[in-house]
């Protein structure tokens, strides 16, 4: 076991808790477990609801620990963006090597001096990052560990987020029993998981994440986050009057938004996609009504996005991505983009177990801390180790002796069968 790491990603969304626990196993990434528990407890710009995100966590740790046998101590955390800000260091540092060769820990003397910097009290620095280092005249990207120089100059990002709300959220987390790891900010994983740093080095990219309530929009350039903000705007929003007309639950109008209506259509079906009971009658929808229910809501979301972004998109070069919930409607990628112009594409994981728009987030907290630990040098697991060990030692035991008791049962009924031609 001791090539494999098990972290657990967690993420509290407007409308639900996600936890996935996955492991690092010879270079590659699994996903062993995923929760999704329904919670209202977090809204666009505060903790509403300490209480409820706590027994939500505790409900997703159990779930997990029930099938692997384990209990979740520590969890990758996301932290949502709201009032997110980046100050950005130059920091410059002496190599202390006799040698004169870059080290690891040049490196964190450069992230220790990049802390000290002052930021303003309504912020907690939550993540700092290392965009770029300069040896000898020459920057890159990858750490520069044994390249020979007198001093090193990293460009660092210090991620803060809004203090209350960090405060509030870590608070909830902890009391459902479970300490948190690392942070990162949800648009930051959702960069990482989506590989946009990479593709923001020689273009810009717009960054959706649509949740049921929210909206956050976040622009990368230069390989690292711009800026991001967010509007109490989502996917909810728009099917709130298909709730109201029909009296379906949200969550059924929203996966009926998602998965039964292509929205960049000219013409919509009128074969019904939903069928329900109300009272003694039997009602149904079509697409065609569906649509005709959130176009004005869609209409008012984009154009509120392309004023937003018009200024941005101006002469240079821009990728745009949707994710979150909003990434798995439809056609909305397309409707998106004709509207600003640009090409624009929905993000929907690839990993197996996880392929859903909605999990980007936590998919992404897992490369995010993977990247980090060659720094921070921490080696720490997010279960109890030793009952996951034990568990799974127990499970390889069991199933061995029931291969053993077959094959011996086997072996006597052939026995038989050869002993009655004899």
């Amino acid at each position: 076991m001791s090539d494999k790491q098990i972290f657990a990603a967690l993420e509290v969304a407007d409308h639900e808790v996600r936890l996935i626990v996955g492991e690092f196993f010879n270079t590659r990434f699994n996903v062993i477990k995923v929760e999704r528990i329904p919670c209202f407890g977090l809204s666009y710009n505060k903790v509403t609801d300490p209480e409820a995100i706590s027994k939500a966590i505790r409900t997703a740790a159990d779930n997990v620990s029930r099938m692997l046998g384990a209990d979740i101590r520590k969890v990758i955390l996301a932290m949502p963006s709201y009032r997110m800000k980046r100050y950005s260091v130059k920091s410059t540092v002496q190599i202390e090597g006799i040698d004169g060769v870059v080290t690891i820990q040049d490196v964190r003397n450069a992230i220790t001096k990049a802390e000290q910097m002052k930021i303003s009290k309504d912020y907690a620095l939550i993540q700092t990052v290392c965009v770029r280092y300069s040896v000898n005249g020459i920057a890159t990207r990858r750490i520069p560990i044994g390249e020979r120089c007198s001093s090193m100059e990293v460009d660092i990002d210090l991620l803060c987020a809004d203090r209350k709300m960090s405060y509030d959220l870590v608070m909830a987390v902890e009391k459902s029993g479970i300490s948190v790891l690392d942070i990162f900010p949800d648009v930051y994983a959702c960069a990482k998981e989506a590989a946009l740093f990479e593709r923001a080095v020689n273009q810009q990219v717009l960054l959706f994440k649509m949740e049921r309530e929210t909206t956050t929009l976040t622009l990368l350039k230069k390989g690292r986050i711009n800026t991001s903000l967010i509007s109490p705007f989502g996917i909810g929003s728009i099917v709130a009057p298909v709730v109201e007309k029909y009296g379906i639950p949200a969550e059924t109008a929203v996966d009926l938004l998602k998965y039964s209506c292509r929205l960049d259509k000219e013409k919509f079906s009128k074969n019904p996609i939903h069928i329900w009971a109300d009272g003694n009658q039997t009602r149904t929808i079509n697409e065609q009504q569906l649509y005709d229910c959130v176009k004005d809501n869609i209409t008012q979301w984009l154009e509120a996005i392309e004023k937003t972004c018009k200024p941005i998109l101006q002469g240079t070069p821009t990728a745009v991505m949707i994710t979150g919930e909003g990434g798995e409607m439809l056609g909305f990628a397309q409707l998106l983009g004709s509207r600003l112009g640009v090409e624009c594409q929905s993000y929907i994981p690839e990993t197996l177990g996880a392929r859903n728009a909605g999990l980007t987030s936590c998919l992404g907290l897992f490369y995010a801390y993977q990247d980090k630990l060659p720094i921070s040098g921490y080696i720490d697991d997010s279960l109890d180790m030793d009952a996951f060990v034990k568990a799974v030692s127990y499970r390889a035991k069991r199933k061995s002796d029931s291969d053993t008791k077959e094959d011996t049962l086997t072996s006597k009924l052939k026995g038989l069968f050869l002993e009655g031609k004899m």
